[in-house]
């Protein structure tokens, strides 16, 4: 499904980009912002109708990159949250080996913070219901990380405590891109090695543009979890404050 939305987004990207990440004072970017210390993901199967709204939901630990995840439950379409279920949800859950919860169930992981990687996220406004947005990692070039290196990068939406009855703020997942980086050749007299993408995401019907954020980490060969970041909006465009980390 996401690869689907990139080819059909492609044409409009020199449009989307021009017009959201070519001008600083538009864009949102991470940084500056705190290195988050740990992912903290929040699962909810999309047929639990008092899932969202559960008083016991932990609350994410300090400096945590937080992120709500619904997945598609067996009654489909019928389904109470079905509406906001994603089956980029579903992979989540299965790059983790974990099995699609009852009713909801909660994952932490620890952020390394590698010495010398740098993970960059920026996007700007919404244009006609897409997003354009560029995802940079920079690394030493005599590394010896275990490649290839993928990445999830995530457009959440901020939603206030008390958003459809939910006890808590949350960062509900409503698009999801795998960027995938192979280590390639460096020069002899590289210090850095610097891979950038850019993109153009959708947003699902109902999304409310003024409070997206873009969420996101890379990981190596074997799971582990390098760097971690989240973008943040001038103050002006930003409806939620301290939305990246909890």
């Amino acid at each position: 499904m996401t690869q689907n939305v990139w080819r059909f987004a492609a044409p409009i990207l020199p449009l989307l980009l021009a017009a959201t990440l070519a001008h600083g004072q538009s864009a949102c970017s991470s940084d500056d912002q705190p290195a988050p210390t740990t992912l903290f993901e929040r699962f909810i199967n999309a047929d639990c109708d008092t899932c969202w709204r559960d008083p016991s939901t932990p609350a994410a630990p300090p400096k945590a990159l937080v992120l709500d995840w619904i997945v598609p439950g067996s009654q489909g379409e019928d389904a109470a949250l079905a509406a906001a279920a994603s089956s980029d949800a579903q992979a989540r859950l299965a790059s983790q080996q974990q099995p699609r919860p009852a009713t909801q169930s909660q994952h932490t992981t620890s952020v390394a913070n590698w010495p010398g990687i740098t993970l960059r996220l920026a996007h700007g406004p919404a244009v006609n219901n897409y997003v354009g947005m560029s995802v940079t990692l920079t690394l030493p070039a005599n590394n010896t990380l275990a490649w290839p290196l993928s990445g999830w990068v995530l457009l959440v939406e901020n939603l206030p405590s008390g958003a459809e009855g939910s006890p808590l703020p949350r960062n509900l997942v409503r698009n999801a891109l795998q960027p995938l980086w192979e280590k390639g050749e460096t020069l002899s007299n590289q210090e850095y090695i610097r891979l950038e993408e850019f993109r153009a995401m959708s947003l699902p019907e109902g999304t409310q543009p003024k409070r997206l954020q873009l969420l996101g980490w890379v990981q190596d060969a074997q799971g582990q979890v390098l760097a971690a970041a989240g973008s943040r909006c001038p103050k002006e465009e930003t409806n939620e404050p301290g939305g990246q980390t909890r």
